[in-house]
């Protein structure tokens, strides 16, 4: 056993709601794939990420400059030259439902085109995991978790999951991120809880 006390967490920066700026900029399929690669996988260059999606380095150093202007990726300070920059996405968490942003047209569809692009590419990524599972053997697809469960819940105790769940997570994503220690990958957590339509509809 050890008594060392484990060292203090940062502490949570409070999680940002993009105004309706920042969802335009972000409303163009190629930069919420940047967008992604960057949160999942860290800093990348233009280069990197024209490798990552397919795209000339001219493409993804355009969308980086304009993900920037907004403040979405920033230059990781101290790496990198002129002629290769490196950028990263802030650490916090980053939602994309804001409310001023829904009473206008042109908010709603950005809205729209950021989580549709999100979604399509979780699922995208949960489907390459499946069927890569099952072409060839993997430790990996023994532990993963795909679930799905129905219950019945008042408004109140679907809060009350969501907010445990959600726990649950940032304890995980504060204790390990950014460990390089040798046997570790990259993991998306999913956590999907919502209401089903009312019987009828």
């Amino acid at each position: 056993m050890s008594d060392e006390t484990p060292p203090e967490q940062p502490e949570r920066a409070a999680e940002r709601v993009l105004d309706a700026g920042a969802l335009r900029a972000l409303a163009h399929p190629l930069r919420v794939q940047i967008y992604d690669i960057l949160s999942q996988y860290g800093a990348q260059t233009a280069s990197t990420l024209a490798g990552m999606t397919g795209e000339s380095s001219g493409a993804t150093s355009y969308h980086l400059r304009a993900l920037a202007k907004h403040d979405l990726i920033r230059e990781v300070e101290g790496r990198g030259t002129a002629r290769e920059r490196w950028w990263e996405r802030p650490r916090g968490a980053v939602s994309f439902a804001n409310p001023d942003a829904m009473k206008t047209p042109s908010g709603r569809a950005a809205s729209q085109v950021v989580m549709s692009e999100f979604l399509k590419r979780r699922n995208e990524q949960l489907l390459e995991f499946v069927n890569r599972s099952m072409d060839e053997a993997d430790a990996w697809a023994e532990t993963a978790m795909i679930s799905t469960a129905t219950t019945d819940l008042t408004q109140e105790q679907m809060t009350e999951l969501t907010t445990r769940i959600q726990e649950i997570v940032n304890d995980a994503v504060d204790k390990y991120r950014g460990q390089d220690a040798p046997g570790t990958r990259t993991v998306t957590i999913r956590t999907d809880i919502f209401p089903l339509p009312e019987q009828g509809h």
